[in-house]
């Protein structure tokens, strides 16, 4: 592509002197072959000049686009790795804007610099070197001219790159605003905040826009500079050329052969403004990109890995102790249980003791801060997380689901999972009967997010999918808090019959929803405060008696 852009250099450079030649040796002499000989060939350089330009465009254009294809999947890989930590320092507008805007940004910077970027400075040269050759003296304006000109470039750039990296924070801004109305349309509907969420969207809207236009009015003055430049030159180069061609030291043939290469080369200049144009911006996204890219993940595969002698689904806490990056004090404190397969244990306690938290940590969301969290006795820490991932399936709290099917969304887990397998993982999940009424049944399509259906649809969709993929430890985060007393009852019934070879932890705030689990785990302040049965923990557990007490009455309690 490179010589491609040189041939189409050389071809511009060469025009100049062949239109000198047909007004010195033809026009002068009134040759019309001669004219009509050096015409065609003009004619035919400028021809191939065009078509080497297309063809050197469209390999640019491609080259373009990969780099672009290659930044967004390299930013996607590397955030695909990022742990919470990762995702709370950057944030999901930016981590959104950074593979879009900025990967545009660069993209667009790639295809201008490899045609214009190549192409300028070999025009700008040559046409130096030419036009020294055709008249020294006149050739002695552009040690004015160009210093000018560069100085237009420098100022421009000096000035609009901390504009440009203002310019994309404040894209950031927009995204969030944006993106949080979007999701939380209904709050703002409900509480009548309509009119102050527009005015926050304006008021980064007009903060943007206030930039840009600040950007543009810089640009607005340049050219219209530079144009005033080269103008001004194209003036004086006619007018001192003029009175050597009236003395006769120069053939007016040679004069227009000048005129054009300080045209070249102040057009050179402009097509690097052009280049100065994008370049600020591009270089502000690529900090950006690099930023994501070059940004280990806190949580990430050992150098060493080990592997579990066994795979049957014990977890034990080994006085683990873990606090977020940045807090007063510990979230838990010296924790230590044994979670056993084919055991049902259920954590409960207040808001804020740590419950989410705790589950968390098993499938090493976070680092624990201290202590050792072993799940088929080996440490976390130490396991590849695929291979940790692979063996649990998590029903979070809040129950996303993706855009497609119900059969795409069951299938996230295990996707060579049968029909007869979605049906019986929707039978346990008490799924069964509304997917069956459901237009297409298996195949009816499910929203972003799962907004087509009620909270206690999703919630039993989001336990099916853990249970299509049939992992030896299920982590159930407070996922039934959306279902009926007796719905919750048939579910928890179905559950520990189906996975009783199987590691079984729920979260749950509802004391009736964890009574008849074999290990009941209570949490105050992060810290273990009781662990047994329903039964022994009423009798020797006070702050499990006051959860009992509050939500089923003193009578429960007596």
């Amino acid at each position: 592509m490179v010589a491609l852009l040189l041939l189409q250099a050389m071809a511009s450079l060469y025009l100049p002197n062949l239109t000198a030649d047909i007004i010195n040796n033809g026009v002068a002499r009134g040759d019309l072959g001669y004219i009509w000989r050096i015409g065609g060939v003009m004619l035919a350089v400028a021809m191939a000049q065009g078509l080497i330009a297309i063809v050197a465009v469209y390999f640019a254009s491609g080259t373009a686009m990969s780099v672009g294809r290659d930044l967004r999947a390299r930013v996607y890989e590397r955030v695909q790795g990022f742990s919470v930590r990762e995702m709370n320092r950057f944030g999901t507008p930016s981590l959104i804007t950074r593979n879009t805007n900025d990967v545009q940004q660069l993209q667009l910077f790639v295809q201008l610099a490899l045609t214009i970027m190549v192409i300028a400075p070999i025009t700008g040269i040559g046409g130096v070197i030419l036009a020294l050759s055709e008249n020294v003296t006149l050739s002695a304006l552009l040690a004015v001219i160009v210093p000018l000109m560069a100085a237009v470039i420098v100022t421009l750039t000096v000035i609009a790159v901390p504009l440009f990296q203002s310019m994309q924070v404040k894209i950031d801004r927009i995204n969030q605003v944006l993106r949080e109305q979007i999701s939380g349309i209904r709050v703002i509907r409900a509480f009548i905040r309509a009119g102050y969420e527009r005015e926050r969207f304006q008021a980064a809207n007009a903060d943007l826009t206030s930039t840009a236009l600040r950007v543009n009015r810089i640009f607005a003055a340049a050219f219209p500079s530079l144009l005033v430049i080269m103008n001004l030159s194209t003036i004086t180069v006619v007018w001192f050329g003029g009175h050597l061609i009236g003395s006769g030291q120069m053939p007016i043939g040679n004069l227009i052969a000048f005129i054009s290469y300080i045209l070249q080369i102040l057009m050179s200049v402009m097509m690097a403004v052009m280049i100065v144009v994008f370049l600020p911006r591009a270089a502000a996204c690529a900090v950006r990109l690099e930023e994501v890219v070059n940004t280990a993940p806190s949580i990430d595969d050992p150098i060493t890995p080990v592997l579990p002698g066994s795979r049957s689904g014990v977890i034990e806490f080994q006085d683990v102790t873990f606090g977020y990056p940045g807090g007063e004090r510990p979230v838990l404190q010296e924790l230590s249980l044994t979670m056993r397969p084919g055991q049902t244990t259920a954590i409960i306690g207040g808001t804020g003791s740590g419950k989410t938290t705790m589950i968390n940590l098993i499938p090493r969301f976070f680092d624990i801060t201290a202590g050792a969290l072993c799940v088929d006795g080996v440490d976390v820490r130490k396991q590849v997380l695929e291979d940790l991932w692979s063996g649990i399936g998590l029903v979070p709290q809040r129950a996303y689901l993706f855009q497609g099917t119900v059969a795409s969304n069951l299938r996230f887990g295990k996707v060579d999972a049968t029909d007869a397998d979605l049906w019986h993982a929707l039978e346990i999940a008490q799924a069964r009967d509304f997917v069956a009424a459901m237009p297409g049944q298996l195949e009816a399509p499910v929203d972003q997010g799962g907004t087509n259906l009620s909270g206690g649809q999703r919630q039993r969709l989001a336990i099916a999918r853990a249970l299509v993929k049939r992992p030896r430890i299920y982590l159930l985060d407070d996922c039934l808090s959306a279902l009926d007393a007796g719905t919750d009852a048939r579910l928890r019934a179905a559950l520990k019959s189906e996975t009783r070879e199987a590691s079984l932890v729920i979260v749950s705030q509802r004391v009736t929803s964890i009574l008849h689990a074999d290990h009941i785990v209570v949490l105050d302040a992060g810290r273990i405060v009781g662990a047994g049965t329903h039964a022994e923990l009423m009798v020797a557990c006070a702050p499990y008696q006051e959860i009992v007490a509050s939500q089923l009455g003193e009578e429960a309690v007596a």
